[in-house]
């Protein structure tokens, strides 16, 4: 297996990479500045074919796989790590879930409007109570007649709250399982369903532009259809959505280096002290060097993960390539903002310079959708380590 990328990809890079340049770059930061998201520019990333990449043809996606949607977040996230998210949320946890497990009725009633762009999903997994104890949902689905009837709370939810988003997948506890565990399903709660409360976005450190809300569900009554996939299969799906999530939050890490790269070697070029340009040091050049090898080894462990997954490697083994991808890339891309504000000096702390955006930004990659401590614990028991 190589892990190369074909011409295709490259020639795909290209097209998005033109998009981000055209459409997002220079808005990037008056939309961070705002808070503001773009609903026109996410449905512009829709006709530009980026939210179906990964989706069943017959939905009009294109079935290119996790490698294909992993240069896209890798493009977006070089120019805006709060685009970038939009896109990974809305396809990894939006619209995978329902491709992977729905019904056919399901898929024909929600697919068609995800793939295409004109609508968001998002995935309410986390809790106030149960982050990374992920089997401590506290939220719970009681069956009455034809529904379920859902009470409980979510926090932050990507994607949940834009005049875009069409429904939010979640899991709450459906009953026990025969040891006494909780038995853990999904369903799909529509937008505007009575019961659903949206609250308020949060004032986030980073991802200013991207979409996040804590959730409340109050008695919300939903069809018995709404069930994703068997009962008590929840637990299992939302573990397998996120091993392929790591590997794609890998590609938007990939992006932040990669533009701290990109910032640095420029300011370097640009900047002059003590009549040469800063370039010239070996004190900042050598840190400059050192931010390229962190963004050649985080795109390789990505894409190698991204690979394995395209190529139906077994799941034990996509997760390990996963959790190593997703742990290196993520902690290399705080270490590369860090480092690129080092680079520009007073400069890097002002917002004036992309570097401080990213810089604000880089720190949830270590968190979400599995923390560092998460991917460093599924590494050592596929080392055969009975960590706990």
């Amino acid at each position: 297996m190589t892990f190369e990328l074909s011409d295709e990809h490259e020639e795909f890079r290209g097209v998005v990479r033109d998009f981000a340049r055209a459409e997002i770059a220079p808005h990037a930061a008056q939309w961070d500045r705002e808070h503001l998201f773009p609903v026109d520019t996410v449905r512009a990333m829709g006709e530009l074919g980026l939210f179906g990449l990964t989706a069943p043809e017959e939905y009009g996606g294109a079935a290119a796989g996790l490698t294909s949607l992993c240069v896209a977040i890798e493009e977006i996230g070089r120019v805006d790590q709060s685009m970038g998210i939009t896109l990974e949320a809305a396809v990894g946890l939006g619209i995978a879930p329902i491709a992977n497990y729905g019904t056919q009725e399901q898929k024909q009633r929600w697919l068609p409007d995800l793939v295409a762009g004109r609508a968001l999903a998002a995935f309410g997994l986390t809790e106030p109570g149960s982050g990374s104890d992920a089997a401590a949902t506290a939220t719970r689905a009681v069956r009455d007649g034809d529904s379920w009837v859902i009470d409980g709370a979510k926090q932050f939810i990507t994607n949940s709250g834009t005049e875009l988003t069409s429904c939010v997948t979640v899991t709450a506890r459906t009953g026990l399982n025969a040891d006494g565990s909780a038995e853990i399903s999904s369903i799909i709660v529509p937008a505007g369903t009575d019961g659903f409360i949206v609250e308020p976005a949060y004032d986030k450190l980073g991802w200013h532009a991207s979409d996040t809300h804590p959730l409340t569900f109050d008695g919300a009554r939903v069809p018995a259809d709404h069930l994703l996939g068997r009962q008590g299969a929840g637990f299992a799906q939302f573990l397998a959505a996120l091993d392929d999530g790591r590997v794609a939050i890998a590609a938007l890490a990939v992006g932040c280096i990669q533009a701290m790269v990109d910032a640095s070697v420029a300011y370097a070029g640009d900047r002059s002290a003590f009549g040469t340009p800063i370039g010239t040091k070996q004190g900042v050049a050598f840190q400059i060097a050192d931010l390229q090898v962190m963004a050649d080894a985080a795109r390789l462990l990505t894409y190698r993960a991204a690979a394995l997954r395209d190529a139906g490697a077994p799941q034990d083994q996509v997760k390990q390539a996963a959790a190593a991808a997703k742990l290196y890339a993520t902690e290399s891309a705080v270490a590369a903002t860090r480092t690129a504000t080092q680079v520009h000096g007073g400069y890097g702390f002002m917002e004036e310079y992309p570097v401080a955006r990213f810089y604000r930004d880089a720190k949830i990659l270590e968190i979400g959708e599995g923390t560092s401590e998460i991917q460093r614990l599924i590494l050592a028991r596929g080392l055969g380590l009975p960590v706990e």
